[in-house]
Order: structure tokens, then C-alpha cells, then sequence
């Protein structure tokens, strides 16, 4: 093989030089790095792949007889030589062929094809230079309403068959390129593709390296939306420049496949790449013939001679969308003969454009409304939906005359469902006429397009949202700037809203809502903005900071703001798909409208994280399970708490009702299974057996069995009326935490923690089939009530949908940006519901992976707080995904660190007090220089939640703890992990370095105190004597001394070099979080979940302070220099104690993302939504 390389090295360099060809060049067009390319030209790598060498020769452009002994010298099998009828060879590679006769095809939005007319010479060209010539791609051009779009779905669906994979997207609502990217590999990978490179060149060259693999063809429509049209030909939309790369690699690159692409503006890739004997083409598309437009036009009645039909068609070149808009004229006013038409209107066609204008102007001001909304929707919309948008309400009878004159006019299509929208050409025009006016009139201040339309949706699928704000928002936005510059935008829409509240307060309107989100996307500092009894329609205002913002009065019916639920642990639906329930980490459930995501009820009694939800048959009780021990059972009509279930002595993970709501079924940390009675709340049974903790419990759809996931890498199934157990089904690797029966009963499918799916044979308890896919743990898992597909949630972050029969991936859904937690179908298996500890709730269409909406949360809970070495400042972590910094003397924020994707969990000062380290549950650890909040670096290595940060006292180390049960020992100048301790059978929760930097100490859900040489990372002690949990440690002063904090309610105090336990420090009511020394080595202070701080005497063991003021858990305590204490709490405040005086001298929190925003008699907001903004930070304040 050694041989084999060398040669091959020497014949690649050979032909390089041959051809001039520098080695970044060859690397670019071969989909390559340039590294790689230089270690093959060296003979530094083995034999390259079959890919390589192929992807090279193409590159190379070697004729027949080089490229079949380029193929031999590396050592893979020579290619097929084949000819096509322009002389141009291609290869063939044996394996990999297309199915005769079969294609997988994702449609995506293509259009039906029924009612196409004529073009068969167009088509046999077309199809001639794809199948016979191979051509890798063509163009599709013409004007606007030629029938393009129309026409490339006929070719498409002609092609089935040909294709092994046929891919089609619309680019009307410009997706950006790493979208079309991501999903085009995973459709041709059949979803075996999650990881992505992270470059754009690296994902063009994966693309590039599956189409050799296989016979696709790929279809993107309506390219002219990525173009800036006039005003620089073949030019790209700034942005979207990664399409122009794209089109050049494929039409250059040689490969099996086919894009196919329409546009009416020829792409400046296709200019350069097209010959007539090369693989790159395109084609003008003319209009449709005589024969064929008459055959066309006489079906919509209308009559004439040869002449008048040669002159009608002639007029109007061809053109299918403009005969179809003159063709209702014609028949309306000239009783559908042609000649009198010819005779009495003037006509001159050259652009589609003008014809549009000049069919607008004919319409009424209701029809005219109708299609500026449907261009907003950018999807078909029912009559309904319509009615919403329209501000004054207009009867449905004279909607759907509107709706039918319009159709008559070929100016809307009606598709499924009776949902209407506008063909792509109609709807660029009216969104550019929309720009257009909203610019002038925001310039006169005379409203009407703005007054009576949205420029964007709040309460639309989220998709098309963004579609809006890329198409609409930030193009009009742009045209201001130009008028205005930043600063003039921000004044004259200050001096609209006060004109607005001087002349039209309280009057319904679009003005004002559309004014906000221009100034969300403006970026502008949104500060003492006023709103006032204004009515604000369709504001997007989740994410967005909204500090002493005006909103007295105003009308907030039709707006979205953030809300209050933190990190989403668990969800259910009910059983008809109208509720939708979430627990958080916050200790709350939270029951939802789930169309709409509205909040119904807040319910309050928890009083820990919420990691269970799951509703009775009927939805009238919702049961949730709890860290805290307990099982709380709802009513859903009100907010009352009608039964507590207590018999469990740790963590609940898993609450499942019986299919009659009888029972209830719960699992735990005690490694046992309860049932209970609903009605009286009474234990029925205890189900014992596994050996780890229960992650996960449900019954069979007729409610005699109950399944159950465990720790213990287990499944068992349950006879429910005596207790037994019936099978142990074995077969995965990891923890069990998620499993669900099939709607029919037969299959049982488990998620696992060893990144595996597995489906089950209920009867015979043999596993059938393993889906495999995810890179982390498998949360949840979730049969479609059809019982055709499967849902899988990850700590990959990511969601994968699974078709049952075959066991393939169908999709892949990558938006959460932190671990996905539960998953779940609506009845009809079309909508599917995830949550995320990155604070949202997400529906999804499950036909197509789009994201309809987000619900997005908020939790600015304190996780951890640290001072520098010199006391001024303070820094803290929390699970709003900042750090911050504050002036210790002032409280003064000073800056906020941004970057991560989760909660952080634990910040540390170097002892220079020059650099910052966090770790978060996104796995990694950042580096922050202190002075400037410059992120210095970030270490990776860590498999999951990194949950604690050390440095050691040089500053040359970093140590770390995480629930990947390893403790990782970092080099701080180079970020280079430079050892790994491991022993610990669960998570790490926290590490310490010894004062003389020789030892680390470490506390873990294992129970156990380890103690680590740092010089030899062996585990030289383990201490047993705790009773839970160990979630903090931290050594005295003078290295003697080590504390620990427990799970068990207790603080101990251990003996450094014997481990002795020298005092066990009792007197907190729950688990102790945090544990600190004093400076001066005389006190320790304890942080817990009973929301009390303690202060506790080193040398008596003795309780001195109880230091009280918090109004939730505390997770964090640190002493400063001078003695006094922070601590953090799950309340979002930081507390600064004077120990001596055992007083509060200082709070620190957080801007809220409403500081003092007023809602004083704001109209449109339930009660919920109104103590959610509160709670969030607005007030209710008369105006001065």
C-alpha cells in the first residue's frame, strides 16, 4: 500500500505541474483542503478513497485513456468509459446505480402539474441534454408568467425514475444557501449526514462528493430571487454570494448528477460555464405556441379568427400568466371575442410588470387589500385566515365575491383545503410595490398601505416570518437608511407615533405594530420609546429588550413577547391536541393553548425541577413529578392542586396515567415504580426490581401492561393488576430514558443513552430493529398516532423523525440550540411538538422539518458567582447564558459575556485576576480576558454539561468536572487538554485545587469526595460518608481542611491528609448547593435549597448565622477579600452580605428583559400574560 501511495503521489504532482495548476486551486476544485492535497502530493497519506481519486481526476480534467491510469496507479478500480452524443466522456462507477424505474423525491414546494400545456419539442430538448448528454446543469430562463416554474415540475416528473433522488426547492423566500445545503445532503445521505463541516466550501464539497455517488437531480426554482436584479446584472443579493460558488462547483465539477435550475435573469455562473458541447446549458423558454395558446384559451371561452388568435398571442409573446390576466378582461367587457378586443384596446406588452399595474388598478380596494395580504402571507391562506388580517371585518359573503372576482382574473390560486396565494411572479411585484409605498409613505406620513397592512406577523409560522423580515422588512428598512441614515429613522418614526397619539389613540390601525419591528430590526435602542394607547398589532417582541418602554394604554392583543418558563425539562399534549403542558426546571408547570401557545394557568406548588407532565384520558387532571420528591396531580379547568402523591424518597422522573385515568404510574431515583390510586391518592402497588434509577414509565394502549426504562441499562414490562414482572428486555448499552408502545400495542420503542433507538416486539420481547444517528443521549422518544413514524429527541440537539416500517431516517431538525427534552405528535400526526432546555417550545410540520412557531422563554437564575483576587469585582453565571460582571462597590453591570448556548454553571478568576473561565451545560469552557470581555479561547473536549472550573494556584491549569463523569486538566496558554481523571460513576458536580496546587478535590452523584495528584492524576482517597449527592467542595485556606455540600442536607467538614470526617454540619431543610471558606479560614458559608445562606464555625461545628432574604434556592456563595459574601440564587438576584453584621448591604440582579416597561391599562393582555411581563420586569405606573 506504501508502494501504491508513493506512486500515486508522484503521478498526482506530476499532472499538477503539467497543467499549472497550484495546489489551493486544484485543492478548491476537487472539494478539498489544500492540506490534504499538499500530504497526497508528498506521499504523507495512504491510498486516497475511491471519492478522492475521483473528485481529483475531475478536477485534473484527464482525458479517457490518463484518467483510467490515473484510477490504476491508486490502486481503485478503473471507471466504465462512456460517450455521450456531444463526444464528451463520463464515468460510471459500477456500484451506486439508480433502481430503473424508482426515485425518492423530496417535492418540497414544487407546484401539480395537472393542466400543463404543449411545450413537447422544449421538453424532448430538455430531457436530450439531461439523459442523453448527461448535461450537470441548466438553465432555465424567461420572463416572468412564461410558465418556467410550471414547466421544470413537468421535466421533473417526466425524469422519475431516471433519478435515484429527485430534490426540488423554491428560493422565492430566499432560504439562505447553508438551508438548502443541510437539507439536500441529508435527503441524498438519506439523513446519515448530522454532522456538517462547519464551512460553507466544506458542505458544497460534501454535496458535490454525494452527487458523484449517485444519479440526483436537483431542482432550484425561481434563482432570480437571490439577484439584485437592475441593479447589477447576474449580481447576488448581498448574503447570498455562497449560491454563486455553489452553481460554479457543480456546473464545473464533474459528477452524476443534475441541477436544474429557472430563473428569469441568467445566473453570471451559467454564462461562464455553457458551450454547446459542454455539460452546462440553458435554455430560453419562449412562450407557448399558437396551437397551444388558442387550445388554452378557447377552454376559458373564449372565441375569435385565425388572425385575431395569431395577433392575441403574438401581442402578449407566448406569455401563459399575462393571456390567462387578459383573458377574464376579454370575456368580462368583450363577451370573450377576441377581435373586439384587438380593435378597442390599445396594447403594448413588454414587461409583465405593467400589465400587473395596469390589472391592480381595475381592482377594488377590498381585492386590492386581499392581494397586498396575501403577497405578506407568502403561503396559502384560508378565507379565515384572510378575515383576521383585515382590520375592519368584512362579511364572508363579500369575501368570497372578492375572492372569485380575483380568481376569475387569474390573479390569485386556489390550492388545497380552499387556501388561496399568488404565483411567484404577482407576488415579487406586490412585494416590491409594498416596499415602495411604505417608503413613501412614511416619508408624507400619509398612511394607507401601512395603516391597513402588516409588513410582518407575529402570530404566523415562524418560517414564513422570517421570510417576511428577509423579503419585506429588511429591504424597506434599507431604502430608509438610504433616505434617512439611522439616527433620521429613529426620529421621524418618534415624531409618527406622537402624530399617531395626537390624531389617532386607540384607533385600530397597523401603523404603530409596524413601526415597533422595523425598530426591532433597525437594531435601535428601544429605551423610553412611547407606545402609549396605541394599538399595536403584530409586534414580534420575543428576544427583545424592552427597558422603560411606554405601553400605557396601548392595545397588545395581537403581539408576542417573551415569557417567563425557563429550562423546559418535560411536555405533553392532551389527548386531542388542544393543550399542551410543560414542567420546567423552575419548579413550574405551565399549561398551554397549543395551536396558539397562549399561557392558560401557571400552576405553583413544586418546589423543585418539573422533569414529568402527563395528562389523564379526558384532559381534565394533569400529573406532574418533581425533583422534590412528590407527584402533583391538577385540575386543567382551574389552578387547584387536588392531590400531592408522597411514598418516593428522590427525584420523580416519570408520571404516566392509565389509558381509562384510574392509575398513575410514577418512576424514580429509588430504582422502584409506584402505582397510585387517583381518586384517593392512596400507593396501590410498588413495582421493585431494577437496579438503577426509573427514567421512564408507560402503559400499553389497553392498560395492562406498564413498561419501565432504568438506569440499569434495562426494560421491564409489568403485569399492572399483580405486580409481576414479565419480561427484561436487554439489549442497549446505556441508561434508559425514554420508551413509548406503538398506537396498536405490538412494538415498544426505547431512546437511549447510548445514542441508540430500539424497537421491540411486545410479545416475544425480542428487539427487531436498531436506529442508529444520534451523537448524545436519546431523551425522548414518540410513536406518530398513525403509528407510521417515530420522533426522537436528543442531547445532540437535535430532533429525527423515523419511519416505523423500514427503520430510515426520513428528517433531521436542527434548531434547538441545547438539548432536546421531549417530543411529542399532535392527533393527526401532522404537527409535532418539541421543548429544549434552550428555553423554547417549537412546532414543527412534520411533512416538511419547517419550524410554524417558537415559544420562547426567559430564566435569568443565578448558577454561580466568584470575586477576583482583588475584591472588585464580582463576576456570576446564569441560565440566561451570560456572564456578568459587576462593580463590587457599585453594583455597576460592567459588561455581559456572550457566547454560550446553555446555562453557565461555574466562573473562575485566574489568580493574576487577568482572565475569566465559565463552563456551561453546552459542554465547553470559555476563556474571557477580563479587562476587555475578548473571548481568549474556548475548550472542547468535555461530552457533556460542564459543571464546575477550577484554576489552580500558578494559574497554568484549569481543572474541570462534568456530567461526563471526568475530571479534564487544561493548559491555560495553549487550551490543550493535557490529562483526563477518571473514577467517578456519575457526574462531577464540583473540583478544587489545593492551596499548594498538588491535589484536586472532587464531589459527584456517586456519593463520593475524591481526592487527584495533580502531578500523576491518581485518586489517592474516596470518601463514603454522604448520603446523596455531592454538589459542592472547596478547601480551607490552609489546605487542611476540605468541605462538602449534599444532597443529604448536610455539610461536611473532611480531614485532608487522613479523610476523616471532622464535623458534620446539620441545620439546613434540603439539599446544600454551595459551600465556601472565609478567607481568614474561620467560617464556612452554605448555600441551599431551603433559600437560606448558613455560617457555620470551623472549629465548634457550630451554627452562628442564618442569613435570610432570598426568595428561592440558593446555588452559589463566594467570600470576598474583606470578608463579606455573595450569594446567587435561583430568585435571579445576587445577594452581598456583611457577615459580622449578618445583614443584606446590597442586591445585585440583572436587567430583566422589561425593566420597568409600563402596561398600565395596557388592553389585549390576559392575566397570565400580565403577571408574566411583571414578573419579567414591567410595572403599572400612572403617567406623569
Amino acid at each position: 500500500m506504501e508502494e501504491i501511495g508513493k506512486k500515486f503521489s508522484e503521478l498526482l504532482e506530476e499532472l499538477r505541474q503539467d497543467r499549472q495548476i497550484s495546489k489551493k486551486d486544484l485543492a478548491t476544485r476537487a472539494g478539498l483542503t489544500p492540506g490534504y492535497v499538499s500530504h497526497l502530493t508528498r506521499g504523507e497519506r495512504s491510498t486516497p478513497s475511491l471519492e478522492t481519486v475521483e473528485a481529483l481526476a475531475d478536477a485534473l480534467r484527464l482525458d479517457a485513456e490518463t484518467k483510467v491510469h490515473f484510477y490504476e496507479v491508486a490502486g481503485q478500480p478503473s471507471p466504465q468509459v462512456l460517450h455521450n452524443s456531444s463526444g464528451l466522456s463520463y464515468f460510471r462507477l459500477e456500484d451506486g446505480e439508480s433502481k430503473a424505474g424508482y426515485s425518492k423525491d423530496d417535492w418540497g414546494e414544487a407546484p401539480n402539474v395537472q393542466g400543463f400545456y404543449g411545450r413537447a419539442e422544449n421538453l424532448k430538448q430538455l430531457e436530450h441534454w439531461i439523459v442523453d448528454e448527461r448535461c450537470q446543469m441548466v438553465a432555465i430562463l424567461g420572463m416572468g408568467g412564461v410558465g418556467k416554474t410550471m414547466f421544470a415540475a413537468k421535466m421533473a416528473e417526466q425524469l422519475h425514475g431516471t433519478f435515484e433522488y429527485i430534490f426540488w426547492r423554491s428560493l422565492q423566500n430566499t432560504p439562505r444557501i447553508e438551508s438548502i445545503l443541510r437539507e439536500s445532503i441529508q435527503f441524498f445521505s438519506e439523513q446519515q449526514r448530522k454532522e456538517l463541516p462547519r464551512d460553507l466550501d466544506g458542505q458544497i464539497a460534501l454535496l458535490l462528493t454525494l452527487m458523484r455517488r449517485h444519479r440526483c437531480l436537483m431542482v432550484l426554482d425561481n434563482v432570480e430571487s437571490l439577484l439584485q436584479g437592475s441593479l447589477r446584472a447576474g449580481q447576488y443579493k448581498e448574503g447570498y454570494e455562497g449560491y454563486g460558488k455553489l452553481f460554479y462547483v457543480l456546473g464545473d465539477a464533474k459528477h452524476r448528477s443534475c441541477v436544474l435550475l429557472t430563473s428569469r435573469e441568467k445566473p453570471k455562473e451559467i454564462s461562464r460555464l455553457e458551450g454547446k458541447t459542454l455539460p452546462v446549458r440553458s435554455m430560453q423558454l419562449p412562450g407557448i405556441s399558437e396551437i397551444e395558446g388558442r387550445a388554452f384559451l378557447e377552454d376559458k371561452g373564449l372565441f375569435g379568427s385565425d388572425m385575431s388568435w395569431t395577433n392575441l398571442i403574438r401581442v402578449y409573446s407566448g406569455n401563459l400568466l399575462a393571456l390567462k390576466l387578459v383573458s377574464e378582461s376579454i370575456h368580462e367587457v368583450f363577451g370573450g371575442d377576441v377581435a373586439a378586443f384587438l380593435e378597442r384596446d390599445e396594447i403594448i406588452f413588454g414587461d409583465i410588470r405593467e400589465l400587473l399595474r395596469q390589472q391592480f388598478q381595475r381592482l377594488s380596494e377590498l381585492e386590492q387589500t386581499i392581494m397586498y395580504w396575501l403577497a405578506i402571507e407568502r403561503d396559502a391562506v384560508s378565507l379565515e385566515d384572510l378575515q383576521k388580517d383585515l382590520l375592519l371585518p368584512t362579511a364572508e359573503e363579500e369575501m368570497l365575491l372578492a375572492i372569485g372576482s380575483l380568481r376569475r382574473r387569474s390573479m390569485i390560486e386556489t390550492g388545497n383545503n380552499a387556501r388561496y396565494t399568488l404565483q411567484a411572479v404577482i407576488m415579487e411585484h406586490l412585494t416590491d410595490d409594498i416596499i415602495d409605498k411604505s417608503r413613501e409613505e412614511i416619508r408624507t406620513e400619509k398612511f394607507h398601505v401601512l395603516w391597513h397592512n402588516a409588513l410582518m406577523k407575529a402570530q404566523t409560522k415562524d418560517y414564513l416570518r422570517n421570510s417576511q423580515i428577509s423579503l419585506i422588512v429588511k429591504p424597506l428598512l434599507k431604502a430608509l437608511l438610504d433616505d434617512y441614515s439611522k439616527k433620521g429613522c429613529e426620529k421621524k418614526f418618534k415624531a409618527i407615533l406622537s402624530s399617531l397619539r395626537e390624531a389617532h389613540a386607540e384607533e385600530d390601525n397597523y401603523v404603530a405594530g409596524n413601526l415597533l419591528n422595523l425598530l426591532v430590526h433597525l437594531d435601535a435602542d428601544l429605551r423610553y420609546y412611547n407606545f402609549s394607547h396605541l394599538v399595536v398589532r403584530q409586534a414580534y417582541l420575543q428576544g427583545v429588550n424592552l427597558p422603560d418602554v411606554n405601553f400605557a394604554g396601548a392595545d397588545l392583543e395581537k403581539s408576542v413577547f417573551t415569557d417567563t418558563f425557563g429550562s423546559i425539562l418535560s411536555a405533553a399534549l392532551s389527548r386531542d391536541g388542544k393543550l399542551l403542558a410543560i414542567g420546567t426546571a423552575n419548579g413550574e408547570v405551565r399549561l398551554l393553548e397549543a395551536v396558539t401557545g397562549r399561557s392558560l394557568r401557571i400552576y405553583e406548588g413544586h418546589f423543585d425541577c418539573v422533569r414529568s407532565v402527563a395528562f389523564n384520558s379526558d384532559s381534565t387532571l394533569l400529573a406532574s413529578g418533581s425533583d422534590d420528591q412528590t407527584v402533583r396531580l391538577w385540575e386543567t379547568a382551574t389552578e387547584r392542586c387536588v392531590r400531592v402523591l408522597e411514598g418516593h424518597e428522590s427525584w420523580i422522573w416519570a408520571v404516566s396515567f392509565s389509558p381509562d385515568g384510574k392509575m398513575l404510574a410514577s418512576g424514580s431515583d429509588n430504582q422502584n415504580i409506584y402505582l397510585w390510586d387517583v381518586n384517593s391518592g392512596r400507593p396501590l402497588k410498588m413495582f421493585a426490581g431494577h437496579e438503577g434509577k426509573v427514567y421512564t414509565v408507560s402503559f400499553s394502549p389497553d392498560g395492562k401492561m406498564l413498561a419501565s426504562g432504568s438506569e440499569d441499562q434495562t426494560i421491564r414490562l409489568w403485569m399492572v393488576t399483580t405486580g409481576e414482572c414479565l419480561e427484561t428486555l436487554v439489549g442497549h448499552t446505556g441508561w434508559i430514558w425514554s420508551l413509548a408502545f406503538s398506537p396498536d400495542g405490538i412494538l415498544l420503542v426505547t431512546g437511549s443513552e447510548d445514542q441508540t433507538i430500539r424497537l421491540w416486539q411486545v410479545a416475544t420481547g425480542q428487539s427487531i430493529k436498531t436506529l442508529t444517528g444520534h451523537t448524545g443521549w436519546v431523551r425522548s422518544v414518540s410513536f406518530s398516532p398513525d403509528g407510521k413514524q417515530l420522533a426522537s429527541g436528543s442531547e445532540d440537539q437535535t430532533i429525527r423523525l423515523w419511519e416505523v416500517n423500514s427503520g430510515q431516517c426520513l428528517k433531521i431538525i436542527e434548531e434547538h440550540s441545547s438539548r432536546v427534552k421531549s417530543v411529542v405528535f399532535s392527533p393527526d400526526s401532522q404537527t409535532l411538538f418539541s421543548s429544549s432546555e434552550d428555553q423554547t417550545v417549537r412546532l414543527w410540520e412534520v411533512s416538511t422539518g419547517r419550524c410554524i412557531q417558537v415559544l420562547q422563554g426567559y430564566s435569568n437564575r443565578v448558577r454561580a458567582v466568584t470575586f477576583n483576587p482583588e475584591g472588585t469585582i464580582l463576576a456570576s453565571g446564569s441560565e440566561d447564558q451570560t456572564v456578568h460582571m459587576w462593580e463590587f462597590n457599585s453594583g455597576r453591570s460592567l459588561r455581559t459575556l456572550s457566547g454560550h448556548t446553555s446555562w453557565i454553571r461555574s466562573v473562575a478568576f485566574n489568580p493574576e485576576g487577568t482572565l475569566l473561565a465559565s463552563g456551561s451545560e453546552d459542554q465547553t469552557i470559555r476563556l474571557w480576558e477580563v479587562n476587555t470581555g475578548y473571548l481568549v479561547r474556548t475548550l472542547i473536549g468535555h461530552t457533556h454539561r460542564v459543571r464546575s472550573v477550577a484554576f489552580n494556584p500558578e494559574g497554568t491549569l484549569l481543572a474541570s468536572g462534568s456530567e461526563d463523569q471526568t475530571i479534564r486538566l487544561w493548559e491555560v496558554n495553549s487550551g490543550q487538554c493535557i490529562g483526563t481523571l477518571t473514577g467517578h460513576n456519575s457526574r462531577v458536580w464540583s473540583v478544587a485545587f489545593s492551596p499548594d496546587g498538588n491535589l484536586i478535590v472532587s464531589g459527584g452523584d456517586d456519593q463520593t469526595v475524591r481526592f487527584w495528584e495533580v502531578g500523576t492524576g491518581r485518586c489517592i482517597d474516596i470518601l463514603r460518608e454522604h448520603e446523596s449527592r455531592i454538589y459542592s467542595v472547596d478547601f480551607s485556606p490552609d489546605g487542611t481542611l476540605v468541605a462538602s455540600g449534599s444532597g443529604d442536607h448536610t455539610a461536611r467538614l473532611w480531614e485532608v491528609g487522613t479523610g476523616r470526617c471532622v464535623s458534620v454540619l446539620q441545620g439546613h431543610t434540603s439539599w446544600v448547593y454551595a459551600v465556601a471558606f472565609s478567607p481568614d479560614g474561620l467560617l464556612l458559608a452554605s448555600g441551599s435549597d431551603d433559600e437560606t445562606v448558613r455560617l457555620w464555625e470551623i472549629s465548634t461545628g457550630r451554627c452562628v448565622g442564618i442569613l435570610t432574604g432570598h426568595k428561592s434556592w440558593i446555588y452559589a456563595v463566594a467570600f470576598n477579600l474583606d470578608g463579606s459574601l455573595a450569594s446567587g440564587s435561583d430568585d435571579g438576584t445576587i445577594k452581598i452580605w456583611n457577615v459580622k453584621q449578618q445583614t443584606c448591604i446590597a442586591t445585585f440582579r440583572g436587567e430583566r428583559p422589561y425593566e420597568r416597561m409600563n402596561i398600565l391599562n395596557a388592553k389585549g393582555l390576559s392575566e397570565i400574560r400580565r403577571s408574566v411581563l411583571i414578573t419579567l420586569g414591567a410595572v403599572e405606573e400612572a403617567e406623569l
